[in-house]
């Protein structure tokens, strides 16, 4: 049983646990290392490329959503991997469910991206 942390406590608790999955994510994960590494080359080009605070968050956001797709992703594949090794086709479908969130999150990001680019250098 979980102890009932409150207030203070409770932030820093679920702080470390969240620090506790990226690291996992970052160490276990490929597809995460790699868009993370995206991320990082992308977020400071977004200064350059946003023409103000709205285009700033729609470039960076999509960033993020893609980080945050990949983990719930890697954390669906997880969970399922340990219920069993067993080839299930429930076990299949949830993961290409998950991987189609990924692909349509890097869409949104792609799109984000180009749109953006294509307004600032041909717009």
């Amino acid at each position: 049983m979980k102890p009932g942390y409150t207030g203070w406590q409770h932030l820093v608790h679920s702080t470390r646990y969240s620090i506790k999955g990226l690291s996992a994510a970052f160490r276990n994960e490929a597809a995460f290392r790699q868009e993370l590494g995206l991320c990082l080359v992308l977020v400071p080009l977004a200064w350059w490329v946003g023409q103000g605070p709205v285009e700033w968050i729609l470039l960076v956001g999509s960033c993020l959503l893609v980080l945050i797709v990949e983990l719930l992703n890697s954390a669906i594949e997880s969970v399922v991997d340990r219920i069993g090794s067993e080839h299930h086709e429930l076990s299949g479908r949830a993961k290409d469910i998950g991987s189609a969130a990924v692909m349509l999150s890097l869409f949104i990001a792609g799109l984000t991206w180009g749109l953006l680019v294509w307004q600032k250098f041909l717009g």
